[in-house]
């Protein structure tokens, strides 16, 4: 297989992967890694030189080098990487967005904001600070970086849900995965990782109702700041709200009522009318006030505030003595984890099941643990099935602290794949075969159709497709 091919394969799976995330921040690696592979990436080439076009779009060849970069994020060698190699795999993403924009592919900015807020905070929270942020990325503002970081992952979403497109009707045929298997050698048939299934009790510490009360009465004097002394909302979101919104003075663009909001917050944002501010009002994220900015037909820009309550030592106490008595009691036996998590555990969305945890890629109960959180994958890596963490003290966005116990109900352990007891994965590498073939068709097909115009600088590479042949 060709190494642009490699590169692409690479493209693919990752972004498929990443439909399948609930949080972008999942999917990035410790930022502070990167800075050690700056030296590593080649110098050459003129300053913003423009290394190839295809259709609308232009590939710099400051590009190339970010893209070495990125690889090294994702945790990909760059070592037998070429410039060449990689240009190719940029064109690649640049004919995918141009077709996007050809077929009315589209991204909302509502879609895209929270995700890098979420990424703002993320990178800010591993490099240390905004000023450290700015001089690593070498921006001289934060809005400046914002807009940069919201281009790229507008792009990546795009460029991602055209591929989706491409391969939307490949379907794979059990004749098929057979004879995809049984077509390698035994001895180079595919290792499959280490699996695990795992289950999790979760212990939140109480929120008193005195705790409560104190945010909504921050909110209140905000309010009545804003409505009775003329203080700018944006101004005081930017001070004082808690979450990634802040940076824009917390202004939140095009709600839907099908949008990824909680109910609460779009029944007040569509119960107001325009420059109306709401009383406060609480979600699960915390407390909230709310103005409307701008009614668009269905849509509405807001701004919004979020003050989290203080949690008070004595709930944090009584949190942690419950998931002491409720793991002690698990280890003597005197009750199950699965009847455990179903009685004690306060986290929704798991606790119905015994407290098993779905893998957010693949749907099911089973983590690879080669490429699992690697926070979740450190706490259960070394347990047997059957056996109980150590209390784990884990912290959300908000920073509110929560006990948990973890167990592994079920392993399988590195074996080489065998077509029965693997089928399904065996089928999901051979259907992932045909959809790169049917990309590949597609792509050849679209190159002919697209304008192309390769730098002279790369008119000697080797490119898996025929970029330079059809260069105009």
């Amino acid at each position: 297989m060709k190494m642009n091919r490699t590169l692409f394969l690479i493209t693919l799976l990752s972004t498929f992967a990443m439909q399948g995330q609930d949080s972008l921040v999942s999917n990035i690696q410790e930022v502070t890694q990167v800075a050690d592979t700056v030296k590593k990436v080649p110098q050459r080439y003129k300053v913003e030189g423009v290394a190839a076009v295809v259709g609308d779009y232009v590939v710099l060849d400051s590009d190339i080098d970010k893209g070495y970069l990125e690889f090294q994020q994702q945790g990909v060698s760059t070592e037998d990487i070429t410039r060449c190699q990689l240009l190719g795999k940029l064109m690649e993403d640049k004919l995918y967005l141009h077709q996007a924009v050809q077929d009315s592919i589209v991204v909302g900015d509502a879609e895209i904001n929270p995700e890098v807020d979420q990424l703002m905070q993320y990178l800010t929270a591993e490099i240390g600070s905004e000023e450290k942020l700015l001089a690593f990325y070498r921006k001289n503002t934060l809005p400046e970086l914002r807009s940069e970081l919201f281009e790229a992952r507008k792009s990546l979403k795009l460029a991602g849900r055209m591929q989706a497109k491409v391969v939307e009707n490949v379907e794979i045929t059990p004749e098929e995965v057979r004879e995809f298997f049984f077509a390698i050698p035994e001895d180079e048939r595919p290792v499959f990782s280490a699996e695990v299934a795992v289950a999790q009790i979760v212990v939140e510490p109480e929120i008193t109702k005195e705790a409560k009360q104190t945010a909504i009465d921050r909110l209140n004097e905000m309010r009545q700041d804003i409505l009775e002394n003329g203080v700018s909302f944006a101004t005081k979101a930017g001070l004082y709200s808690e979450d990634g919104s802040k940076t824009r003075g917390g202004l939140i663009e095009g709600v839907k009522r099908n949008s990824q909001y909680v109910k609460e917050f779009k029944d007040q944002a569509f119960s107001l009318l325009e420059g109306e501010i709401s009383e406060p009002f609480e979600t699960q994220f915390g407390f909230h006030i709310l103005k409307v900015d701008k009614i668009r037909g269905q849509e509405v820009d807001v701004r919004h505030i979020l003050v989290y309550p203080e949690v008070p030592q004595s709930s944090i106490d009584a949190a942690r003595e419950k998931i002491e008595t409720v793991r002690k009691a698990i280890v003597d036996s005197t009750i199950t984890f699965k009847n455990a998590a179903i009685q004690y555990s306060e986290e929704e969305d798991t606790r119905n099941n015994g407290g098993q945890l779905v893998n957010p890629v693949t749907y099911d109960t089973w983590f690879d643990l080669t490429k699992m959180d690697p926070e979740l994958s450190a706490k259960v890596y070394n347990l047997k099935p059957g056996e109980v963490s150590k209390i784990f003290v884990e912290r959300d966005r908000t920073g509110k602290a929560s006990f948990k116990i973890y167990t592994v109900t079920d392993r399988k352990e590195e074996h080489p794949a065998e077509y029965v007891t693997d089928y399904e994965r065996i089928k999901e590498l051979a259907l992932k075969e045909k959809q790169i073939r049917a990309i590949e068709d597609w792509q050849n097909k679209q190159i002919k159709e697209t304008y192309v115009n390769v730098n002279e600088d790369y008119q000697e590479c080797e490119f898996s497709s025929d970029w330079v042949k059809t260069s105009n």
